[in-house]
């Protein structure tokens, strides 16, 4: 009995110190997180605190090719304007860590994407110590290098914010052309690429091409059904040198992929949302030469309009209670963020900023918008490749924040609505070129 009891003890003692080994991990990988995050946004007050003053600190960078600078603390806890807050995402991978009585060093490797989408790689060591049961850092140390070529001259970084902590999370990184995810109830994403359906399983992080029959054309305009077992898709039937001779037509085909069927009628159709009781798509289409925004029954027939107003209205989404759509307009000769009610009366200007503001995306539990800003006037244009971020509306209180430091993206980042299930995540895309 006593020998039995002792393997009992020793169970508990292992399993408790196995899961405090966890948590320490998950807490490190979590502030290694921040530290960069606050770094590239400017918030010297967040840097500051994931630092811990220590006679000992020491700060060492090694710029590639050239002799190793010793940067005093001081510079981190409280650098000089102009050094931080330039933005852009950094990548964290191969990390290793050693905990002990307190103390922790990791090894990683980092890849940082400037806003003009170019990338630099470090190999880095990092010292920590666990001050009142918060870890923090005392010491660094960074070797600059250049890897070798991939061969692709665009990588796409998928990634994972978490709206309350602003935590970002790289699901994956690839070289190629990826856009637009949307977060399926079953754990993955939908994205599109070169024309085709992609899934990407969030745990193993698998990509398969998703079958959409004869419609291997597709534009970055495609979204779930509220039930999660439809996808709306946006397909180039007709390709050509102009709209007049573009043909772009919405179908509707099962999640798990199947041959679609065309629900649009007009030349030119965008899809962009699907009403809450599943019987209405809202598109945005090209008529008399204007885009403005539509509504049509899931089983077709004649569109409804919905906008007119000189200028492209675009991103129509409807809210998760159905008593608005949200979208982007230039009616006023400036991009932003709009919303009316679904019958399309009572237009209302949510945004009034500098930015060129697109694609609101409301959350499932109808208490927060999401969307990308571009930092500089993009007229009626949403490009690839330029300096965006991600921003938060909390719709009780018009209050916007950001939710991501200024990042290398635009065209294929949050087109379509991207939210996780339980409204606490969103997917977005970056990118970086060679």
């Amino acid at each position: 009995m006593r020998k039995y009891f002792l393997i009992i003890v020793l169970s508990i003692f292992v399993g408790n110190v196995f899961g405090q080994a966890i948590n320490d991990s998950i807490a490190i990988i979590q502030l290694l997180e921040k530290e960069s995050r606050t770094w590239r946004n400017g918030d010297t007050k967040g840097h500051a605190e994931c630092w811990q003053i220590r006679p000992y600190n020491r700060i060492w960078v090694t710029p590639e090719n050239r002799k190793l600078i010793d940067v005093p603390p001081s510079m981190i806890m409280n650098p000089a304007p102009g050094i931080s807050g330039k933005g852009g995402l950094a990548v964290l991978s191969d990390i290793k860590m050693n905990i002990y009585n307190g103390t922790a060093w990791v090894s990683h490797d980092e890849v940082s994407i400037a806003t003009d989408g170019k990338e630099s790689y470090s190999h880095e060591m990092r010292f920590l110590e666990k001050v009142e049961m918060e870890w923090k850092l005392i010491g660094q140390s960074m070797y600059s290098y250049t890897p070798e070529k991939t061969g692709s001259d665009t990588t796409s970084y998928i990634n994972v914010v978490d709206i309350a902590s602003g935590q970002i999370e790289t699901v994956l990184a690839v070289n190629k052309h990826l856009e637009a995810p949307n977060w399926h109830r079953d754990n993955y994403l939908i994205l599109n690429s070169y024309g085709r359906l992609t899934t990407l399983d969030l745990e193993t992080k698998e990509l398969k091409l998703l079958n959409t029959g004869h419609a291997i054309d597709l534009n970055n305009d495609h979204g779930l059904s509220p039930d999660h077992k439809s996808i709306a898709i946006s397909n180039f039937d007709q390709r050509g040198a102009s709209f007049d001779s573009f043909v772009s037509s919405i179908y509707v085909l099962p999640v798990e992929g199947g041959e679609p069927r065309k629900v649009s009628s007009e030349k030119i159709c965008f899809w962009h949302g699907w009403s809450p009781d599943g019987k209405t798509l809202a598109y945005t289409g090209l008529m008399d030469g204007d885009f403005d925004i539509y509504t049509i029954d899931i089983n077709g027939g004649p569109a409804t309009q919905l906008t007119n107003t000189k200028g492209l209205d675009d991103g129509p989404d409807y809210s998760y209670d159905g008593k608005y759509i949200y979208f982007n307009s230039y009616r006023t000769g400036h991009m932003q963020i709009w919303r009316m009610l679904a019958d399309g009366s009572n237009p209302e200007q949510l945004t009034f900023d500098e930015h060129s503001n697109w694609f609101a995306h409301p959350s499932p539990d109808n208490k927060w918008i999401v969307y990308i800003a571009y930092i500089h006037d993009q007229e009626q244009n949403h490009l690839f490749g330029k300096e965006v971020k991600l921003r938060l509306m909390n719709l009780e209180t018009k209050e916007i924040t950001d939710l991501t430091p200024v990042f290398y993206g635009g065209q294929g980042t949050i087109n379509v609505p991207s939210w996780s299930p339980d409204s606490k995540k969103i997917a977005f895309v970056s990118y970086s070129i060679k």
